[in-house]
């Protein structure tokens, strides 16, 4: 791939968006997952009492357990999120994109 090419890809209004809205959605998606996990390690710094009290009288687990794992299912979640935008329209967005760099290839051609 030669720099014309390269710079045709960038400067295709499709490209463009496909990176501009994959961009935004992903750091939107890192913003939510840091805010969850730091607000969990301020309440442990500034609250421990709230995680470590007993989720029943009768019980040996915590609050802090399953405040825990739900963190993580939450990252699991937005994973989810990212991949099913991902495959169903940044792949969409990228597939209309080669086919605009492989018609202008093809007209180059003739």
């Amino acid at each position: 791939m030669n720099n014309e090419q390269v710079q045709a890809i960038k400067n295709n209004p499709k490209y463009q968006k496909l990176v501009s809205t994959r961009g935004k959605f992903a750091w939107t998606l890192t913003i939510i997952m840091l805010v969850v996990y730091y607000a969990f390690i301020l309440l442990i710094a500034f609250s421990p009492e709230t995680l470590g009290a007993k989720i029943s009288p009768d019980s040996m687990t915590t609050v802090g357990i399953p405040v825990g794992i739900a963190i993580i299912v939450f990252a699991f979640i937005l994973t989810g999120i990212y991949t099913r935008r991902a495959n169903n329209e940044f792949d969409g967005l990228l597939n209309d994109l080669k086919n605009d760099l492989n018609n202008d290839t093809k007209k180059g051609m003739n």
